[in-house]
């Protein structure tokens, strides 16, 4: 198990190496002066030479891009063009936040799906799994920024329950979290059905139940315990998503 994990992260580093250099010939790809953003369109020429020659713009795109490197590889990543800040230090401050939604967002997810599907697969085609499945499919096909306005509307606005926005209290966190997990909850719970229904045909759990143990420990403990490995898979492969859709999320609740 060790040296899988081992094996993985030393694969993540090329990985990251190319995406990063994708990244960096992009943006000197697409139209755009960032001299121009800085200052504007009717800044003077004097002055637009000194924002060139400080963000060592003038110098070749090869040159560039080794001293980008560089500086990546060092933990350098420069600064901002807006404020002249770190962008580490533009991370640091910002990032917590998205972590704390997104493990809520996930906690949400799970709290919903996993509960979901196991009903769903015991009742399986019975009116109770059918309207699981419909309430899934509805989960799926709702886009987070007009769930977020929505709920603001319902629950912030009209009740009054949830502050709109900011993050001065663990109130805050509830809506966004419950955004962003909306449909990931919807696609969980799919899979916990299809796992569970896959499981529950199982000799063992056969054999579980002809020992007479209790029907809950043969769900929970049996079932479930078998059940839950495609499902952290998912989970894991989720969570670079719920990262990047927080993004959204966060710009909707501020």
């Amino acid at each position: 198990m060790i040296s899988y994990i081992i094996k993985r992260v030393l694969l993540l580093i090329p990985v990251l190496l190319v995406v990063s250099t994708i990244v960096f010939f992009l943006i000197h790809i697409i139209p755009g002066d960032p001299v121009d953003f800085i200052l504007g369109e009717q800044a003077l020429p004097v002055d637009r030479e000194l924002l060139i020659h400080e963000f060592e713009l003038d110098r070749p795109v090869s040159v560039q891009y080794l001293h980008f490197m560089k500086g990546v590889l060092k933990g350098d990543l420069k600064h901002s063009l807006l404020d002249r800040r770190s962008v580490a230090r533009h991370i640091q401050e910002r990032y917590g936040a998205t972590l704390q939604l997104a493990v809520a967002a996930l906690f949400v997810a799970l709290i919903i799906a996993i509960p979901l599907g196991i009903f769903a697969a015991l009742k399986k085609n019975s009116i109770y799994d059918s309207s699981a499945m419909f309430l899934s499919l509805v989960g799926i096909s709702m886009p987070n920024f007009w769930l977020g306005p929505l709920l603001i509307l319902l629950f912030c606005v009209t009740l009054g329950w949830f502050p709109v926005a900011g993050r001065e209290s663990l109130s805050s966190i509830v809506l966004p979290a419950v955004t962003l997990g909306a449909a990931l909850s919807a696609m969980l719970s799919r899979m916990t059905r299809a796992s569970m229904l896959e499981v529950l045909n199982k000799e063992y759990i056969t054999a579980a139940r002809a020992k007479g143990l209790p029907e809950s420990k043969v769900i929970l403990k049996h079932a479930l315990k078998n059940a839950l490995n495609p499902i952290l898979t998912i989970v894991g492969l989720q969570v670079g998503a719920l990262l990047a859709g927080a993004i959204v999320t966060e710009k909707i609740f501020n």
